[in-house]
């Protein structure tokens, strides 16, 4: 699990360039509410997704969880420097795609997601951060650990929020009114 110095650095140069993009495309440093929160509890407003931890936090820690297998497949002789470079690129794409008009209204139409306008630069930066500490989890937990791990946070943010990255993934690719409507309490 070493990296080198030029390694870090483009890692970081990665996460401050999907930074002053998200805020290039008018996302707010922070909320808008005018203060950072270490964790908002409630999802459902207008601060989801603002602060630096949210419901949503697990969800990243399983994408390093997933992009450090993904990476270890498909990039076997890369270094353990490079492999985190190109989760760091793809969470960091993910996050500018994620804070689009047309990807926040798909979350908004489809979701029980109504008042969500996209991450504060806050939030997105913070995601990508647990996404990196997914990834070193991954690497230094046994197989077996990372996914009961990952098994455990969705089913735990399943049952506090009737939501999660499977959930998400579901909604966001082939929308069901069934989860819908579990979502929304019905």
């Amino acid at each position: 699990m070493t990296m080198t110095r030029t390694q870090i650095a483009i890692a970081a140069g990665i996460i401050l360039i999907a930074g002053a993009a998200l805020y290039g495309m008018g996302h707010p440093l922070i909320c808008k509410c005018g203060y950072v929160k270490l964790w908002h509890f409630d999802v459902v407003s207008a601060e989801n997704s603002q602060h630096i931890f949210d419901w949503y936090t697990p969800s990243h820690l399983i994408h390093g969880f997933l992009f450090y297998a993904l990476f270890w497949l498909i990039m076997p002789r890369a270094s353990f420097g490079a492999r985190l470079i190109a989760a760091v690129l793809l969470e960091a794409s993910w996050e500018v795609i994620e804070n689009t008009d047309f990807v926040i209204n798909h979350y908004r139409e489809t979701t029980v997601s109504l008042d969500y306008y996209g991450d504060s630069v806050l939030n997105s930066v913070s995601d990508i951060l647990f996404m990196v500490a997914g990834f070193f989890l991954a690497a230094w937990l046994p197989v077996w650990v990372t996914v009961l791990l990952a098994i455990a946070l969705e089913v735990f943010v399943g049952v506090m929020i009737r939501d999660g990255l499977t959930l998400n993934v579901i909604m966001f690719v082939w929308p069901s009114e069934a989860i819908l409507q579990w979502q929304q309490g019905r």
